[in-house]
């Protein structure tokens, strides 16, 4: 059995082989550019950080430094491994969010027409962005095909890099809680985000965005598994039927729709293998990130904290596999491409603002809403503009997957309004 699992995962990771004569013939070259092995030389720089990162926390806490230690790197240790306040029990609720202050209907709507049009205007546009970044070639001539950008990894640091720098800013201009938690528990949700995102990146290479949009829809599922596990959580019998569906839905839209052009069961394989990482991954980073909610922290300092040890993990990763000296020289060679991946970042830092404030402003109900109906547009406009074909089953598969998504909304609203506790929702904080 684990001699299949082994064989699928070559396959996945080696589309040349079911490619059917549209791949190339392998390079010596070609073997670093395999997304397999890429994936392990990331996991391997992320790790020659967490794991000396990991022994000195441990050391840190069997020497009992908090009362012991002296010197100029007391204040450094302290905030890294043992936080500003300690922590009165791991099961410390969430704080309640503050209910908006009473204005007139008219100012209302138009502070939610504000906030979906921000989130619609920052999300689809990342989601065009992102499409066009890793699958059109840059420089193409009518004597060149140009060249792709390949490396997810620095497309990952760019935009966590701006996000860094705009939650620097605001926890500067607005007032914050006071900060308690150890900066090191914010290294999980870091290096679970940064594989998510570069799970995400990569797939693309393999899927069309459409199938990647609805897997992003799915991930219901997995985020109830991983409630169960991380959290101890348990689940009224519509989140389960609701997962149901979305997952009949999925299936009816991958059985539907065919192949993308120049694709093959290998490269589709691949593609699925990286989403199923992406949801995995960020499944994990929302349930970690509620935990350390019970620090009494605000978004933004989460927002913070995890794009800081992101900028230090992927900085890191690159710099030993040599990798950022080349996306820079990329970016030199290729003005629209530097264009591109600076939107990108500042729509995916700009839509996670809007997060904050529209859940801040109307909850969690009407954000899950917006965002539902903008993943449904985002297919919409892939369709159009890159020519993705959907068939009728396919359609019907989509409308089940979103019917079942604000199903979801609709039942928590109601359990809300019995007075029944509803199950929280993910953390909003990394949601690309």
């Amino acid at each position: 059995m684990d001699a299949r699992w082994w064989a699928v995962v070559l396959l996945a990771a080696l589309p040349s082989l079911g490619a059917g004569g549209e791949t190339p013939e392998a390079s010596p070259e070609s073997w670093t550019q395999l997304w397999f092995f890429r994936f392990l030389v990331n996991a391997a720089g992320y790790a020659s950080f967490m794991v000396p990162g990991y022994l000195l926390v441990q050391y840190f806490r069997r020497k009992n430094y908090l009362e012991t230690g002296r010197g100029l790197c007391f204040p450094l240790v302290k905030t890294c491994v043992f936080g500003s306040e300690p922590k009165a029990s791991d099961e410390v609720p969430l704080a309640p969010r503050t209910e908006p202050a009473e204005t007139t209907p008219t100012w209302q709507a138009l502070k939610l027409l504000f906030c979906a049009a921000g989130l619609q205007a920052s999300y689809l546009t990342w989601g065009v962005l992102q499409e066009r970044v890793m699958t059109r070639s840059y420089g193409a001539t009518a004597t060149s095909p140009g060249e792709r950008f390949t490396d997810s990894q620095f497309l990952v640091l760019m935009n966590r890099v701006l996000a860094l720098i705009v939650a620097g800013l605001s926890c500067i201009l607005c007032k914050q809680p006071r900060h308690g938690a150890p900066m090191y528990r914010y290294s999980f949700a870091s290096l679970s985000n940064v594989l998510s995102s570069w799970c995400q990146y990569e797939a693309l290479k393999f899927v069309s965005f459409p199938t990647q949009v609805l897997a992003k829809a799915s991930k219901v599922i997995p985020v109830m598994l991983m409630g169960k596990l991380v959290s101890r959580r348990s689940y009224e019998h519509w989140e389960y039927l609701t997962a149901g569906l979305i997952s009949v839905g999925v299936s009816m839209f991958l059985l539907s729709s065919g192949p993308e052009p120049r694709s093959s069961p290998a490269t589709t394989l691949s593609g699925l293998i990286l989403l199923a990482g992406y949801i995995a991954f960020d499944s994990f980073t929302s349930n970690w990130q509620d935990a350390l909610f019970a620090y009494k922290m605000s978004s933004v300092q989460m927002m913070f904290g995890v794009n800081l040890f992101s900028c230090l993990f992927t900085v890191g990763s690159l710099l030993e596999q040599g990798a950022l000296l080349e996306g820079t020289r990329f970016m030199g060679r290729h003005t629209e491409f530097a264009a591109h991946a600076l939107l990108l970042s500042i729509c995916s830092a700009c839509g996670q603002l809007f997060i904050f404030y529209t859940i801040g402003q109307f909850g969690a109900a009407i954000f899950t809403i917006i965002m539902t109906l903008r993943q449904a547009f985002a297919i919409l406009l892939s369709c159009l503009l890159y020519g993705h074909t959907v068939t009728v089953v396919g359609g019907l598969g989509v409308a089940v997957v979103f019917a079942a998504l604000l199903l979801r909304v609709y039942a928590r609203g109601r359990l809300k309004q019995r007075g029944k506790k509803a199950v929280p929702v993910e953390s909003p904080v990394q949601k690309v």
